[in-house]
């Protein structure tokens, strides 16, 4: 009986998914965007991430935060993915260190064998973070499209708009309401922590020169081990030192609950009892946590984007049309 019963509530927060995704995209965008125009094109987007996935497990993580930098600076334009030029000389990817650039690149070719000049990069990125929460977590959820490609970048578009690993709660939650985002929002993407790498130069301030109080004592000599004070700031360490760091999973929140995060925008989750409240609930249940998150992704995935003849449909998503 207990078994049946947790099958159904799965289904029925499974349900619950479907019906906040599809009341959480934009009213610009539309589910099954390129039915005619493109009717495969999901369909590559999926396959190529599933075999750069399969070949290199770390980049489902890079894709989804491929997408989070690009819908919060300048909206999801694909600004993000433009590299230097005459035009943009200061392109967004100079200011931080990501990954997925190649990986993006591999999965518009393959969309663009079968249908040149129609899918958008902004697009192929969104629906590859969309695949990417299927494939590292287990759980898929429709996603609108019909966004189109910026010609801009600009490194400076950063500052002010991008959350930071050491901002308080209250900051974390001013920055995702400045996008349409709600705490909700906030604490159910925050979930994306529980995969990926990042850089020693990110947690150090949280080690040195004392171990923030917050903060799992033996989890913190154990990262004090891997960035020493003295070490190099650029030393990659996986974000999930508990479990597995390639899976994306509702674990990142008993992390936070237990101390073993490694931001300080991670722990500060708990210092306000409402999104404590929230990190606690995500915790307890996986299901409403992954319906949750899927909202929240395809809230995200409407956030000022550009649409109809705005902007332009990209043939390659490291340069614009015009190639200058």
């Amino acid at each position: 009986m207990a078994m049946a019963t947790s099958k159904c509530q799965a289904f029925l927060l499974m349900a619950l998914a479907a019906a906040v995704v599809m009341s959480t995209a934009s009213a610009t965008l539309q589910y099954g965007f390129y039915s005619s125009s493109c009717p495969k094109a999901e369909e590559a987007v999926r396959n190529a991430t599933v075999k750069i996935i399969a070949a290199n497990p770390t980049m489902g993580a890079a894709l989804v935060r491929l997408f989070f930098h690009d819908c919060f600076v300048k909206g999801c334009d694909a600004s993000i993915l433009l590299d230097q030029s005459n035009s943009n000389p200061q392109p967004e990817k100079l200011a931080i260190p990501l990954r997925g650039y190649d990986a993006v690149n591999t999965i518009k070719s393959a969309v663009e064998s079968i249908c040149p000049g129609v899918v958008s990069c902004a697009d192929v990125l969104a629906y590859a973070a969309r695949d990417s929460a299927e494939l590292s977590g287990g759980f898929t959820f429709s996603m609108p499209g019909g966004r189109r490609d910026g010609v801009t970048s600009d490194l400076n578009n950063i500052f002010g708009n991008l959350p930071a690993p050491n901002m308080n709660v209250q900051q974390l939650v001013s920055s995702f309401a400045a996008k349409g985002l709600a705490a909700g929002d906030l604490v159910a993407l925050s979930g994306a922590h529980s995969f990926g790498e990042t850089h020693c130069s990110f947690v150090t301030p949280r080690l040195y020169p004392t171990l923030d109080t917050a903060m799992n004592t033996s989890f913190g000599v154990a990262l004090q081990n891997v960035c020493p004070q003295s070490g190099n700031g650029g030393a990659v360490l996986d974000n999930n030192m508990v479990t597995d760091p390639n899976k994306l999973s509702n674990q990142y929140y008993g992390n936070v609950i237990a101390g073993k995060v490694m931001f300080t925008s991670d722990q500060t989750l708990t210092s306000d009892a409402t999104t404590a409240k929230m990190v606690q609930d995500n915790a307890a249940n996986a299901v409403a946590w992954m319906a949750r998150f899927a909202g929240a992704m395809v809230k995200m995935g409407g956030i000022e984007v550009l649409t109809g003849t705005q902007g332009e449909i990209r043939k390659v998503c490291g340069a614009t049309n015009s190639g200058s």
